[in-house]
């Protein structure tokens, strides 16, 4: 570290501090992931002292409050999970959280990453900037849903962002399709789900407040004859609405789902 460490006290004591809590740091945070003020301050860093180690090449500011190592390559779950402490609800949805779990029929060169949350949001240039991504807020669930249902880490990054599990995922998926999602890739995706799990489907149907999500369930699961269809029509029975469902969709074809 460099020794023209200046603050208020220029002394060999104050120049220790900050080589120990730089130490601390870099022992704290992994490489390749992103770290905030709120970092910083756990360890013991002031904002003055930040903004010494930026001017001296010891840590890289990313945008408004988050940081980096320099020359780090950026890694995405570690990027994920600092942006779920500042968008409330956010998890990896749809068809990423889908692809992320082993369903998927194309296989893009550098797939857009989806990600949902509760509140309307645009995530930081700085994090786009490095992964593809767009963010979806929709209310899809009724309030009754218990709260982070069908949301989980994936197996084998136990301390990665939240994922939907596939029976989640497949209801957000869904409900993009016309919008974000393609009907042809989207029934495609769908028809490799041939083992979800009955009561986890259930309680997410249950509690689908769309029309639009419910029917295209139950409709592609009939007509592909998949092994849950029963389950689905049963416990979406009470949201399916009545009379002809019909939305326009984004290429402004429209999407016509009969009762």
């Amino acid at each position: 570290m460099p020794t023209a460490y200046k603050m208020r006290d220029s002394s060999s004591v104050a120049l220790t501090t900050a080589q120990n809590l730089l130490r601390r740091l870099q022992n704290t945070v992994p490489r390749g992931a992103p770290f905030d003020t709120r970092t910083l301050k756990e360890l013991g860093i002031s904002s003055a002292l930040a903004s010494y180690y930026i001017k001296s090449g010891w840590i890289k500011r990313l945008g408004r409050g988050v940081f980096c190592f320099p020359n780090d390559r950026l890694n995405q779950e570690y990027c994920i999970k600092l942006l779920g402490g500042a968008f409330d609800g956010l998890h990896v949805g749809g068809k990423t959280a889908l692809a992320w779990q082993g369903y998927r029929h194309n296989i893009a060169t550098r797939e857009r990453i989806v990600l949902w949350g509760k509140d309307r949001a645009r995530l930081p240039a700085w994090f786009t900037a490095e992964f593809p991504a767009r963010y979806v807020s929709k209310q899809l669930f009724s309030s009754a849903l218990p709260a982070g249902f069908g949301l989980q880490p994936l197996p084998e990054q136990p301390n990665g962002p939240l994922v939907s599990v596939p029976e989640r995922a497949l209801l957000e998926l869904l409900s993009e399709i016309g919008q974000g999602e393609g009907i042809e890739e989207a029934r495609h995706i769908f028809e490799t789900l041939r083992s979800l799990r009955g009561d986890v489907l259930t309680t997410l149907l249950q509690h689908c407040e769309t029309v639009k999500v419910n029917r295209l369930c139950v409709k592609w699961a009939a007509e592909l004859g998949l092994p849950w269809a029963d389950i689905a029509r049963e416990a979406a029975r009470d949201n399916l609405g009545r009379g002809r469902w019909s939305g326009k969709l984004r290429d402004g074809s429209r999407l016509n789902l009969p009762a």
